[in-house]
């Protein structure tokens, strides 16, 4: 069975010209050279991104979801490839309504009619992992169902298999392939893959999401119904809405574009950075519009996790960047981590001053921002930057929030729109308040510490029988170094208890 996918995929992969990749190689080129001899009818006229792209449609939706994936790595593949990989969208076919009624009259005691009042069959959606329904609960509520493909679990990995064998060969042939680390990428997508075939995931994914934006008012994201919610079908609050990409139907509305296009660049960096979690898979297909101008988030399987340190990284990134601080951005790489410690400042400096200086002071048309990715990466493999796998979602989310700012406002200045926001959370963070707030945090560590400071002292000091107790003078030293660093932290945390009560009177 393998051995026929394989040759329908190698098929499919002369047809459409991607022998064209091959021309890197040696030996490849020398099998190129055949194949367009034994199919020189084929019509290659357009361009290898849209052939490509075509190609992975033809192929199923694994291979769909694969070139979803791979168009985020603009480290790794030309950017005119990464421009039509961002094309791909989940138009599959819907499976049978028998089907769909006989996974509902499984997941549901009494099945789908003691369970819904309303249950409409054909479904609004259909994507490569699950597709949904609308229907009403029988206490009236209008909800959303999405219902995960049946035996989607197998199709994955009979594909993920033969992506991960042409992954290997590519690795060994290509003179490219150990920096590209193309199985690493196959492994990367199976992880989120997987990922997506859980939907209680994916309703905790919601719920979070949700519960970040209680109270926001320009996001909202519907309600988890986790009563009617299983491993393969999820059931939410049904949201109405234009969908983002109706430029038309949105000024229809009176819509105000400009003010929803800074929205979302809000939205985004309130994720991000006040979050450290975000919605990974933004694309106008996942996006609604109210009337009242909010935005709706819908499809919660693919979120973007930050911690404290890549977030305060990011940010002086970010801050650096908008003030045109390139030493500050070479300087807070070499920090981080991302470059070698051995690297000139002074060079990387002025590579990211070459770079970044020309996109300053211009609209959002007037800047390509994946151009300007193409250029830092390439100047992040001369400088032996490590790509961080923890950044690869947020810079696909930045990727699609820029497309959506150019679609509601070509004139967003998304360097302006973000600077206020981002230069307000810098300030929580390090300031006063910055300070005043990580006491709060830690406030209840040290009230359990302080009391219990002799009893510990008392077990460091006769922590050995006394048959053998010897205490060395380093031992000393050290643990008379510790108490006055204890007590000089305790004095501070005092003054600034003291402070903050000031403050408040």
């Amino acid at each position: 069975m393998k051995f026929f996918r394989a040759l329908y995929i190698f098929g499919i992969a002369i047809q459409f010209g991607l022998d064209e990749f091959a021309s890197s190689s040696r030996f490849l080129r020398g099998v190129r050279i055949v194949i367009r001899t034994v199919f020189f009818k084929r019509n290659l006229s357009s361009p290898r991104g849209e052939r490509l792209r075509f190609a992975l449609e033809k192929l199923g939706p694994i291979f769909v979801k694969f070139g979803q994936v791979l168009s985020t790595r603009r480290d790794m593949i030309p950017l005119d490839i990464a421009d039509q990989l961002a094309l791909l969208q989940d138009r599959v076919e819907p499976f049978s309504s028998v089907t769909v009624s006989e996974i509902i009259n499984q997941s549901f005691d009494g099945g789908i009619h003691s369970t819904f009042r309303e249950f409409d069959l054909k479904p609004v959606a259909s994507a490569s992992v699950a597709q949904v329904h609308f229907g009403v609960l029988v206490d009236g509520k209008e909800v959303a169902v999405k219902v995960l493909r049946p035996s989607i679990m197998r199709v994955i990995n009979r594909d993920i298999a033969l992506l991960d064998w042409f992954a290997l060969v590519l690795a060994r042939i290509l003179p490219d392939g150990k920096r590209l680390k193309p199985r690493e990428v196959v492994s990367e997508f199976q992880r989120h893959l997987h990922d997506e075939l859980d939907l209680m995931r994916e309703a905790a994914n919601g719920s979070q999401l949700r519960r970040n934006f209680i109270d926001s008012s320009s996001l909202v994201v519907p309600e988890i119904y986790w009563d009617y919610c299983r491993t393969n079908v999820m059931v939410m609050e049904r949201m109405s809405g234009i969908p983002v990409g109706k430029i038309d139907e949105l000024r229809a509305q009176n819509i105000d574009l400009e003010k929803l296009a800074a929205s979302g660049v809000e939205i985004f960096f309130t994720q991000v950075f006040r979050d450290g979690y975000f919605h990974a898979d933004m694309h106008p297909g996942n996006i609604l519009v109210q009337h009242d101008g909010r935005y709706v988030a819908l499809d919660f399987g693919i979120m973007g996790t930050l911690t404290e340190v890549d977030k305060n990284y990011l940010a002086q990134n970010f801050l650096a960047f908008f003030r045109r601080d390139y030493r500050g951005v070479a300087v807070a790489h070499v920090d981080a981590g991302w470059v070698p410690k051995d690297t000139r400042i002074d060079d990387f400096e002025a590579t990211i001053r070459f770079i970044c200086e020309p996109i300053f002071d211009k609209p959002l048309k007037d800047i390509s921002f994946g151009r300007l990715l193409l250029n830092l990466f390439q100047a992040a493999r001369r400088f032996n930057v490590e790509i961080q796998p923890q950044l690869i979602m947020l810079q696909k989310t930045l990727l699609n929030v820029e497309g959506l700012g150019r679609e509601l406002d070509p004139n967003l200045d998304l360097w302006k729109t973000a600077k206020p926001y981002l230069e307000s959370w810098m300030k929580e963070q390090v300031g006063f308040q910055g300070l005043i707030k990580q006491l709060k945090k830690e406030a209840p560590l040290w009230s359990t510490i302080l009391p219990r400071l002799p009893r510990l002292i008392d077990d460091y000091l006769s922590k050995e029988s006394n048959d053998e107790y010897e205490v060395r003078q380093d031992q000393i030293k050290d643990l008379i170094r510790k108490v006055r660093l204890l007590g000089l932290t305790s004095a501070a945390l005092a003054l600034c208890i003291l402070t903050l009560a000031w403050f408040r009177l």
